[in-house]
């Protein structure tokens, strides 16, 4: 099982102005290098979280269908699954009908239950594929602020340590961070 990021979000959910309010910065000095860190922190909170913030395009990869037929996606919240391609012993592509499948969106992380008969993958490797789309809505205003707020932490203590070998920089994480990302964590049973 492997999932793919297909379509980046185009917006990040902190602003370089959030960012310059939360440093403390006047001015537009280092603009480059405060977007360089939204953009990181973000990547890196999505990653330890399994949660996608801004609408994201992700491809879910599997050999076989699971027990039940039922499939858990590895990025949540879940916005909608897209397509369902599943692959006979040639390699051939067939697009299963919407009808063929629901999306439990209650979920956590969300669930897509496939009918019975429907698309029986037989290639060997890579059966299967999920197009889905992730994340809490198209602005910022849409992510809850603890997972803004850990984007804003993250990027400033990379900020304020720039150098990877300082004690302070090796050591130690902002206050609350980790805080911020466990009680957010998805988990995968």
């Amino acid at each position: 099982m492997t999932s793919v990021l297909v379509t980046p979000p185009v917006s990040e959910p902190v602003s370089v102005d959030d960012m310059r309010a939360q440093l403390r910065l006047s001015g537009s000095q280092e603009e480059n290098l405060l977007t360089e860190f939204i953009e990181a922190a973000r990547a890196q909170i999505e990653t330890e979280t399994r949660r996608a913030m801004i609408r994201q395009g992700w491809r879910f990869y599997l050999e076989a269908w699971p027990m039940g037929r039922v499939v858990t996606l590895p990025i949540a919240p879940v916005l909608s699954v897209n397509e369902i391609t599943v692959y006979d012993q040639d390699g051939t592509g067939t697009t299963l009908d919407p009808d063929d499948f629901t999306l439990d969106r209650g979920a956590c992380p969300g669930r897509v239950r496939v009918k019975l008969g429907a698309g029986i993958p037989t290639a060997q490797l890579q059966g299967l594929e999920i197009d889905f789309t992730a994340g809490y809505g198209d602005s910022a205003a849409d992510v809850p602020a603890p997972m803004r707020q850990s984007i804003r932490l993250l990027a400033a203590h990379w900020f304020e340590n720039r150098e990877a070998g300082t004690d302070l920089a090796m050591a130690s994480l902002p206050h609350g961070l980790d805080r911020l990302i466990s009680v957010n964590r998805v988990l995968l049973l």
